[in-house]
Parts: C-alpha cells; sequence; structure tokens
C-alpha cells in the first residue's frame, strides 16, 4: 500500500487537493483510503472504491484518557485521587496530533487499500507531528529505560510487604505499550511507500513557508513527490489587477518548476473562480493520478580520508541558508537545528570514531566533516 501525505502552507487549498487526488485514484481502479482531521463539512463522500475516514481528536483523547485511569487505578488509589469520568474529559491542547497518528497507523493497517490518502494539518504543524513518534520513543528510552527495570524478582515480594502493587512496574508496562504503538507509527512515516504531496498557492509568502517546511521534511528525511500549484488563476485578463495576480502565479510556479535544489514535478490547478463543492468540482480539480512513490532521501557517508584525511556525512537540506543552521556533537548524537526544526540523530558507527572537524553548506547539501580520532581508529600499520 503506498501513504500520500497532503500539506501545505495554511490556507492553500490542501484539504480540496487531498480529496481530489484520492477521487482521481479511485476512479482509476485503485482502492483508495482519504483520511481527514478536518472538522468542516465533507468535500467528498464514499463510492466505488474510496472510502472516507474522519479523525475525532476529542472522542480519541477521551478514551486513551479513561484507559489510562483503568489501568493505573492501583496508583491512583494509592494517591487518593478520583478517576474523571468521561463526560467531563475536554481535550487538551496537541490532542489532535497524537488522534492522526493513531488514526494514520490503525489506517495503514487496512485491508484491501491500495492508496492511503491523509489531509493532514497545515505544514508547519503537519512536520512537527511526523516528527513526534521517533522523538517520543527517545525521550521514552533516556527517561524510561527498559535494562533498568532492576529486581523484577522482588517486585511481588515487595509488593506483599507494601501491601499495594509496585507502582513502577505499571510506569514501564505503560512505557512499552507506548513505545509499541509509536514504534509502529514510526514505521508507517518512515515506510519507502510513503511520500508527502505539497499544495500551495504560487507567491511570495507560500514559497517563504515551502522553504521552511522543505528543509523540516528533509531533516526528517521525508520525501516529498510533487508540489501543486494550486488556484492557478488563468493569463491574459483585462483586469490590471487579476492580470498581476496571475503573473506573480505563473513567476512562482516557473521558479518551483525550474528549482534545481528542489527537483520536483510541479502539478497546477486551476482556480475555479468558486469554492469547490461535489464529485464534479473535484474531477475538475485531480492536480494527477495516484503518484509514483519518491525515494527517500539518502544521508551518505563520503570517504576522503586518503584524499582529505576526512570523512564526509552529507545532509541534503534544499535551499538552506547558512544562517539557519546549527549543529552540535553530544557523545555518539549529532544535534542538527534547520530554522525552526530540530532533530536529535545518532551517528553511523563509523562516524562516532570521528571527532567533528567543520562544516559546509554548498549546493543545498550540508558536508559535515569528520576526522578520524587515532585513539579510536583501527591502526594499519
Amino acid at each position: 500500500m503506498h501513504t500520500l501525505l497532503v500539506t501545505g502552507p495554511g490556507g492553500a487549498g490542501r484539504s480540496t487537493v487531498a480529496a481530489a487526488t484520492a477521487l482521481a485514484a479511485a476512479r482509476q481502479g485503485h482502492r483508495v483510503l482519504l483520511l481527514s482531521a478536518d472538522p468542516g463539512e465533507p468535500l467528498l463522500a464514499p463510492e466505488g472504491d474510496l472510502r472516507v475516514a474522519r479523525v475525532d481528536s476529542g472522542e480519541e483523547f477521551r478514551q486513551e484518557l479513561v484507559s489510562l485511569q483503568e489501568r493505573g487505578s492501583a496508583v491512583l488509589g494509592l494517591l487518593g485521587a478520583r478517576p474523571l469520568g468521561a463526560d467531563e474529559i475536554t481535550e487538551l491542547p496537541g490532542a489532535e496530533q497524537f488522534a492522526l497518528l493513531r488514526a494514520l497507523r490503525r489506517a495503514a493497517d487496512e485491508p484491501g487499500t491500495d492508496l492511503l490518502v491523509v489531509d493532514m494539518p497545515p505544514l508547519h504543524q503537519a512536520v512537527t507531528t511526523l516528527a513526534l513518534p521517533a522523538q517520543l520513543r527517545r525521550y521514552l528510552a533516556r527517561l524510561l529505560p527498559a535494562e533498568r527495570q532492576a529486581a523484577r524478582a522482588l517486585r511481588p515480594v515487595l509488593a506483599q510487604l507494601a501491601g499495594v502493587p509496585m507502582p513502577a512496574r505499571w510506569l514501564y508496562e505503560a512505557a512499552a505499550r507506548w513505545d509499541e504503538e509509536l514504534a509502529a507509527v514510526q514505521a508507517v512515516v518512515e515506510a519507502p511507500t510513503t511520500s508527502v504531496r505539497l499544495v500551495a498557492e504560487p507567491g511570495p509568502a507560500a514559497d517563504a513557508a515551502l522553504r521552511l517546511g522543505r528543509l523540516g521534511l528533509a531533516l526528517q528525511r521525508l520525501p516529498v513527490s510533487a508540489l501543486v500549484a494550486n488556484r492557478m488563476l488563468p493569463g491574459g485578463s483585462a483586469d490590471p489587477w487579476l492580470a498581476g495576480l496571475a503573473a506573480q502565479q505563473e513567476k512562482y510556479a516557473a521558479q518551483w518548476a525550474a528549482d534545481a535544489d528542489t527537483d520536483l514535478p510541479v502539478l497546477r490547478v486551476p482556480h475555479l473562480g468558486r469554492d469547490p463543492h461535489g464529485p464534479e468540482d473535484l474531477t475538475a480539480l485531480a492536480p494527477a493520478p495516484a503518484p509514483a512513490t519518491a525515494p527517500r532521501p539518502v544521508w551518505a557517508v563520503e570517504d576522503r580520508i586518503a584524499e582529505d584525511g576526512v570523512l564526509l556525512w552529507c545532509v541534503p537540506l534544499p535551499r538552506a541558508e547558512k544562517r539557519e543552521l546549527d549543529l552540535v556533537r553530544r557523545g555518539d548524537e549529532l544535534l542538527l537545528t534547520v530554522g525552526p526544526y530540530r532533530r536529535i540523530v545518532p551517528l553511523p558507527a563509523v562516524l562516532r570514531r570521528c571527532t567533528v572537524s567543520g562544516a559546509a553548506l554548498t549546493d543545498g547539501e550540508l558536508r559535515i566533516r569528520f576526522t578520524p580520532d587515532p585513539d579510536l581508529w583501527p591502526r594499519t600499520d
């Protein structure tokens, strides 16, 4: 199954493009599932090989919190806490992200699906949401490492002496369950059959938002399969204002298509002159059939020891600027910051025996230099 994540700057019409893409793919014979967290009126109803699923973040949050209270009832009793009833629970900020990730995992397991189209949140929020599984798994591993579940054999004895269940066991069991769920979502996000389709209305604000968003996606090694130039106005209007706006759109759409750093197909979608409504309008707006999967970006290690005495770790960062980059080596990890985004990545084994000796940004690629540490590098004499 292929998974297509559709996002873009806010207000660019990503939900419409996601629905139009799903409909077009279904009418070409693909079995399609459209997943959306948009609470508004649905643009598309199920038909033929097309199914539509919606994410109810409020219900997801209530179910998860009630389940968590039930599993931790002994601990809550020790603390004298009164559990919350389902009818008094309202979702907290951030619940939408977790609900979408859970729904994405469930949808990926749906049988009889060729293409999963996901109507994601706006671009910045989509990047941070897709980064969550790996980030949270790292936090769990650091804060509740499995190898520190010491004295397992003594816990029943300790529980009898104390007269109550030991909270540590419940905590580690919960952490293991969370890690399993996060790993399943991470596997979907990082699968070779998953890619991102960006939707934007050509213009200076969209160009700036796309540049930063693409950096965030590149930092997470998420491939972008296409860029949709949405709501394109026809040229040749006698109205100076419309003609100027159409010329601006054309300018940026042409720049995106010609940008060597992105090398993305740019799909043009016309403006209908009204808000789209129903399958007929979506048929007119379909940017392309089911997309080919884009390859996951490769962070290659280049051996330059014979020539320059260093190893180069090459990180693709299209349209990045030097002023917004920062990197810090911390043990066997690298803390890499690009604009508003940060990622902590483990170093490849060969680079752990090296020291960072510099970095340079060239043609949309960050080349980090590593010099072998004589105390750790294998001797050749």
